[in-house]
């Protein structure tokens, strides 16, 4: 049975699609987004991350390791990578100061994840929402998982920043019941420098989708500094407003910047690239979510 890297089950979500939801995490991301919420999600291998302040010092990680290591200071480093018991480790800790990010699921036992959650979705007209890391960077994976979610009635969401080849793009937003499709900025060599990707692939499987007749919901983050100057919105809008010639009235959820995700970096031995970058304004908010209103957009706040 195919299976495929997961690091997260997140029950009963309710901003990631209509009602209440099961968010399935997939590991593995081709962009590096400045702002990125879900760092664990980048690398497409399972990871070891340190939580130093929980440490008890009583050496069970270092016992446990077949390398010798001493898993406090070299847990998840390179060394690692050879390890043939990985994570024993972290099994081993009685105080969790060591967290294994991401574990081999197959579809089967995915599903058997979802179906827990099946009499919230049918009260609420909720189901499952695939994301990540980029759900589409394990094609055969999310392929399969949206088929069988479909064979069983349950509605599947598609969270995507619409960066893979199109063939897959489009066969995978014809699967699922809704495609939460990200927007980040329009200009080419901007979107590389804060993404590290360019997001011509991106608009032109952003047309595949419309063309296709997939259910797409447009999710436009909003980052102080980044994408958040007038212009920017504004050409966001106008070009939001032209898809609506050939694939109707368009739907959009606009999500301000925050900064919860900070201390996964420092878990990660990482920076933050964002800084003290403060949250959008309640007025900032409003105002983007007005321009994109006046150009005859439907447009939520979160989702």
């Amino acid at each position: 049975m195919v299976s495929g890297i997961v690091f997260d089950i997140r029950k009963y979500s309710v901003h990631d699609g209509p009602g209440i939801r099961t968010a399935v995490f997939l590991k593995g991301c081709p962009l590096h987004c400045l702002w990125c919420h879900n760092p664990e999600g980048l690398s497409f291998s399972p990871e070891i991350l340190r939580r130093p302040e929980r440490c008890l010092a009583c050496g069970a990680c270092a016992l446990a390791c077949p390398l010798k290591l001493e898993p406090r200071a070299e847990a998840g480093g390179q060394k690692c990578a050879a390890c043939p018991a990985f994570g024993a480790c972290v099994g081993a800790c009685p105080a969790e100061a060591l967290q294994l990010v991401g574990k081999r699921m197959s579809v089967g036992e995915v599903l058997d994840a979802i179906r827990e959650d099946l009499p919230f979705y049918e009260e609420s007209g909720g189901g499952v929402t695939f994301t990540g890391g980029e759900p589409l960077a394990q094609p055969e994976f999310i392929l399969e998982l949206l088929q069988a979610c479909r064979a069983e009635g349950i509605h599947g969401a598609l969270d995507t920043s619409g960066f893979a080849g199109r063939d897959l793009v489009v066969k995978a937003g014809t699967l699922a019941d809704i495609v939460l499709f990200d927007l980040k900025l329009l200009e080419d060599g901007r979107h590389k420098t804060v993404t590290g990707v360019s997001n011509a692939p991106i608009l032109a499987n952003l047309a595949a989708l419309y063309e296709a007749g997939a259910n797409v919901i447009l999710r436009l983050p909003l980052i102080p500094g980044i994408n958040d100057a007038s212009v920017d919105l504004e050409n966001m809008a106008h070009y939001i407003a032209s898809l609506a010639a050939e694939a109707g009235p368009q739907k959009a959820h606009i999500l301000p910047y925050h900064s919860a995700a900070k201390g996964k970096y420092s878990l990660r031995g990482e920076n933050y690239a964002m800084g003290d970058t403060p949250v959008p304004s309640a007025e900032a908010v409003n105002k983007a979510a007005a321009i994109f209103e006046a150009a005859g957009i439907s447009v939520t706040i979160g989702g």
